[in-house]
């Protein structure tokens, strides 16, 4: 390998090409090795119809595009002033690894390619890229230095945009004035400083003691208007953040909505109440959720068909759509809408992975559990959006329940980061658990 001399060397998990499938394109002047173990791992991913497997396959494409007729032995360019490509395979016998581990495992392999690459490159740095926090652990053990997929990942978790602030000391007769019409402030006028700038659909308390009001700023015409509390479905926020939330899904100019925070908030129950409150806007209103088990492959575990199989993963959102039901008596008008929106399929609830292929026009669409979803999850699920249809994203970005996924590198988290400022964007984190007070209690304490 003489392409770079002095350049790294980056030797790629398979869990990184499953969780971008164009992250060779992200080494500049390095060169990238992919071990022919991983080629043999991808080959039990490239059947199926979740994303992953998508993945799977489009990197697979990727890879024989850029062969070409020549060897990867040889490496293949990856561009004008980036690094080459190699397939390696390891040696039969690592000394390092086979002293150390029992049994022949495929992240055994991969270690063992990187000793070997780094004893024949002695004058080049050389990183093993994985999203497995155990095989970085192990290579370090074996004085092999290995790091963390960054690309994607957002700088801290606890600076992500929250979509709100609160100002103090608003003089208290500006938050008088919200109270009566025209119900809006110029931003210069709310009695002190907004640092910085208002973005986009950015809400805001006004405080002045005890008094308070509840604002967001409208891009449109560059005003603060009034937020008030309004009631969709027969539910009623319960706080400024779920007020916020409602406002957000009502705002008919908002395409595109994020809905953060722990367990118990009300993320996906206004999501959905407030979807139900438009149902005349849209042409079906469809809820999904990923299905965690990845490939599907604990579901043969579970009776019955397919449908069957599912139901446990959906059944928060049933358990959701429950509680809205609930609000009203079993012969009422609502009730029976609802039930003919289920049996004509206008309410459709299926996991994430069914939607390929599905036409997304004037859909009111809900993912919830956003927070397992890497950021090419997220990307291809937004470009299905056609005319008139309106996305919301759920989820806790602390809950993470996907492998090789974690707080920084979510897609949601992603999300947040990268549209927060666009005009058709809304972001409302969530704070206070709404569930019940056993619930926040086991929240907060547990």
């Amino acid at each position: 390998m003489n392409s770079n001399p002095g350049g790294k060397i980056f030797i790629l998990d398979t869990n990184v090409l499953l969780y971008d499938y164009n992250c060779i394109d992200n080494f500049q002047e390095h060169d990238v090795i992919v071990p022919i173990t991983v080629l043999e791992e991808l080959d039990e991913f490239k059947k199926g119809n979740d994303l992953i497997n998508f993945h799977a396959r489009e990197f697979i494409r990727k890879l024989d595009k850029l062969s070409g007729d020549g060897l990867f032995t040889e490496g293949r360019p990856l561009g004008e002033g980036r690094g080459k490509l190699f397939v390696m395979t390891a040696e039969p016998q690592s000394s390092l690894v086979d002293g150390v581990f029992i049994h022949n495992k495929a992240d055994h392999r991969i270690l063992a390619l990187a000793d070997q690459v780094h004893r024949a490159n002695p004058g080049r740095t050389v990183i093993v890229i994985s999203k497995d926090i155990n095989l970085r652990m192990k290579a370090k053990s074996l004085g092999i230095l290995a790091e963390d997929y960054e690309t994607g990942k957002v700088p801290r978790v606890e600076d992500l945009y929250t979509g709100a602030r609160v100002l103090e000391g608003v003089p208290a007769q500006m938050i008088s004035r919200f109270y009566e019409q025209p119900f809006t402030l110029e931003p210069g006028q709310a009695g002190v400083p907004i640092d910085p700038p208002p973005l986009p659909n950015e809400y805001f308390v006004l405080r002045n003691g005890s008094s308070s009001a509840l604002a967001v700023f409208n891009p449109q015409n560059g005003l603060l208007e009034r937020v008030t509390k309004q009631r969709v479905s027969g539910i009623e926020p319960r706080n400024a953040e779920q007020a916020f939330a409602v406002d957000a899904l009502m705002r008919p100019g908002v395409q595109l909505l994020t809905l953060t925070g722990r367990a118990g908030t009300g993320k996906t129950l206004l999501a959905l109440a407030a979807a139900l409150e438009q149902r005349r806007n849209f042409r079906q209103i469809f809820l999904s959720r990923p299905v965690v088990p990845l490939g599907n492959r604990d579901l043969g575990y579970l009776p019955g068909d397919v449908k069957s199989k599912l139901d446990p993963y959906m059944q928060p959102l049933w358990d959701n759509l429950s509680v809205i039901r609930n609000r009203f008596s079993p012969d009422s008008h609502e009730q029976r809408q609802i039930a003919e929106m289920l049996e004509h399929e206008k309410l459709y609830i299926s996991p994430l992975a069914y939607i390929r292929g599905r036409s997304l026009d004037r859909v009111f669409f809900i993912v919830d559990e956003a927070q397992n979803l890497t950021p090419h999850e997220v990307k291809t699920i937004i470009t299905r959006a056609g005319e008139g249809t309106r996305m919301v994203f759920t989820g806790d970005l602390y809950q993470i329940d996907t492998p090789y996924l974690d707080s920084r590198s979510n897609g949601l988290a992603y999300l947040v980061d990268r549209m927060k400022g666009q005009p058709l964007y809304s972001q409302v984190n969530l704070v206070k658990g709404e569930r019940s007070l056993l619930a926040e209690l086991a929240s907060t304490l547990l």
